[in-house]
């Protein structure tokens, strides 16, 4: 028992909590990005989400081990693709390029939630100084942060991400199907320029406008709940 108390003694408690509720947000920025891909799917007149039970907020339907290791670690990840089969909707280009937006949108709208649910933890946590709080308030800021990273991420033009698929459909069909064939090649090349550093100033960029609009609500919403208060 003192070998256990001491090896638990070593460990960095606020380095493996700080992993835990990145993981947690993780799994909700996900499991909201992928489910909305498979709504918006359904609305465009593709049931192939909803038959494989993909139109559900059940994390365990969405999420890839691996690739949410990887997003909390490397900041790099993926899930579960959301089967689409775009020979359901009467303009596949068009019906692509709209289930593919779904994603990185669905995403922003979840930031502003997020970074609301964030000002009105941060109050509280003030007011009252619980620990669970300030738990808590970390992260909605964590969730907030990942949501606005997935999303610009996924609207970078490059294939198999989301931006590809609406760059796309302002091509000649013809042209359309015959990049969409190579479109596996597209992940050598992202990893390639995320290892890089390529594309760090860009999307650094592209994350700190979308910050911008978001950040303002988390203020909004703490004042609004200190207004009953003082």
């Amino acid at each position: 028992m003192d070998s256990i108390a001491a090896w638990a003694a070593q460990l960095e408690w606020g380095r493996i909590w700080g992993l835990l509720i990145t993981a947690a947000a993780a799994v909700l920025c996900i499991t909201f990005h992928e489910t909305c891909h498979g709504l918006a799917a359904l609305a465009m007149g593709d049931p192939t989400a909803r038959r494989m039970g993909r139109l559900s907020l059940n994390p365990l339907r969405h999420v890839d081990p691996v690739g949410l290791a990887m997003l909390v670690i490397a900041r790099f990840g993926w899930a579960k693709p959301v089967p689409i089969d775009p020979r359901y909707f009467r303009n596949p280009k068009a019906g692509m390029a709209v289930t593919a937006l779904a994603g990185p949108v669905s995403n922003i709208l979840l930031a502003f939630v997020l970074t609301g649910c964030y000002g009105v933890s941060l109050f509280y946590y003030y007011l009252t100084e619980a620990e669970w709080l300030y738990y808590l308030t970390v992260f909605f800021m964590t969730a907030a942060m990942l949501s606005e990273g997935l999303a610009v991420f996924n609207l970078l033009p490059i294939p198999p991400l989301d931006g590809s698929k609406v760059l796309f459909a302002i091509l000649p069909e013809r042209l359309y199907w015959q990049l969409m064939r190579y479109e596996r090649y597209g992940m050598i090349a992202l990893v390639v320029l995320l290892m890089t550093g390529v594309l760090d100033g860009p999307l650094g960029l592209m994350r700190g406008w979308v910050a911008g609009l978001t950040e303002p609500v988390g203020a909004w919403a703490f004042d609004l709940i200190q207004s009953f208060y003082f």
